[in-house]
């Protein structure tokens, strides 16, 4: 049996989770006009304190928020396009223009301001990171909230698209073009000593759904400025079948792990799998584990047959399991084969990427989000010198998995996951 059919059979095989979406109300911007005062968000009075646990260097943003409520100036829509790992995503209209937008609904926080901030930082001046139009900040639900008016991208996720084309037959070329534009996402943080820390398909969308649409970064939760030797990362962020073995090692890490999420994105744009993956259910096993911290995968004879051996090459160095030898983004940016001449061989991944293969992974990837946001302490300075096993983050973890009496490698099911703040 090859990896391929490896892969759908244990997604198939572990399918237990519903895979349609929730029925959401949608309503057309002229309806909304008459229900938007109706949504609970209300302006934000400057008497309102600030959250006690907001740091000096976030309390004041180095760009101009809003305080009057965001339905002054948008209508906004029940619609859900989508759950970030902080906060959940709307449907919005500009008021004056009829533009449509995305609305991301944070609680206010020292990391959700942190993410507002490297977000609108990272957008100005890179054509492959969503644009942040509008800041507010909001009363909701009696909370203090920031909300990021973001442009619409109305071309939907990276798999989505794939999956779903008719036309013609998906190509090397294509891929070639894909990872290219994620790489002038990730040199363009990179550069601004930002490591993005969540790289995977979920976070890449196409601005609409023509030939010639953009391929754009969102979602900074996990975003983090300082990544260097003076100030390396140390929480360890992730979502499984992209995590760098760094992260899993429990070691100091930096930026070079956007880079190994990189190379586990080509890989699966090429072949329709992911090159590390769980065989019982899990999100993340302990076989997963030891196969990504030994860098162990394949490149099966039937899947990349007609694979060029450059492009095969690339995801050798990027998925290089020591950071310290791992290629570097701007390596990346000039390799030929994002310049020259790629071939143009068909490359089916779509029955990889069925409802049914790629929802099962969906489910899993939000299981183990939702548990990783509600251990993260988000203690990057204050674990520096605490032993990995005796970190903050490592002790609610295994408190958080002796409550629900299960072991490392299982998800909760999707139906318990709560919506995020």
């Amino acid at each position: 049996m090859g990896l391929r059919d490896l892969f759908r059979k244990y997604k198939k095989g572990h399918h237990n989770a519903p895979t349609s979406n929730p029925i959401v109300e949608t309503k057309t911007p002229q309806q909304q006009h008459q229900t938007h005062d109706k949504t609970g968000l209300t302006s934000l009075h400057i008497s309102e304190s600030m959250p006690s646990n907001i740091s000096e260097k976030y309390r004041q943003f180095p760009f101009a928020t809003r305080r009057n409520a965001v339905t002054d100036e948008y209508e906004v829509s029940k619609e859900s396009l989508g759950v970030g790992i902080n906060g959940k995503v709307l449907t919005c209209w500009h008021r004056a223009t009829r533009r449509k937008c995305a609305l991301k609904i944070l609680k206010d926080s020292d990391k959700a301001r942190r993410e507002v901030f490297l977000h609108k930082k990272a957008c100005d001046g890179c054509d492959y990171i969503v644009k942040v139009l509008d800041v507010y900040e909001n009363m909701y639900a009696a909370n203090r909230c920031l909300l990021i008016v973001m442009e619409c991208m109305e071309g939907g996720e990276l798999f989505n698209r794939i999956r779903d084309r008719q036309d013609k037959p998906y190509t090397e070329r294509e891929a070639a073009n894909i990872i290219l534009m994620i790489a002038t996402a990730v040199s363009h943080l990179h550069n601004m000593d930002i490591a993005h820390r969540d790289l995977k398909p979920e976070n890449l969308l196409f601005t609409n759904t023509s030939n010639s649409a953009l391929l754009k970064l969102t979602d900074f939760g996990f975003a983090k400025e300082g990544n260097n030797e003076q100030r390396p990362l140390n929480t360890p962020c992730y979502t499984p079948y992209y995590v760098a073995p760094e992260i899993l090692s429990n070691d100091k890490y930096d930026k070079a792990c956007d880079i190994w999420s990189m190379g586990v994105i080509m890989y699966i744009l090429l072949c329709g799998y992911p090159p590390f993956f769980s065989t019982h259910g899990g999100a993340i096993s302990a076989g997963m584990k030891t196969k990504i911290k030994a860098g162990e995968y394949q490149f099966p004879k039937n899947e990349w047959k007609n694979v060029s051996q450059e492009a095969k090459s690339i995801i050798q160095k990027m998925l290089t399991v020591d950071p310290a030898d791992r290629v570097v983004i701007g390596w990346i940016i000039k390799c030929p084969w994002f310049t020259g001449t790629v071939p143009e061989t068909p490359i089916d991944i779509r029955p990889m990427l069925d409802a049914e293969n790629y929802e099962q992974m969906r489910v899993e990837i939000a299981a183990a989000n939702h548990a990783q946001r509600r251990a993260d302490a988000d203690d990057d300075e204050n674990i520096n010198h605490l032993a990995p096993e005796n970190s903050r983050i490592a002790k609610l973890r295994a408190a958080k998995r002796q409550r629900q009496g299960v072991g490392d490698t299982v998800p909760a099911p999707l139906s318990q996951i709560e919506e995020r703040d």
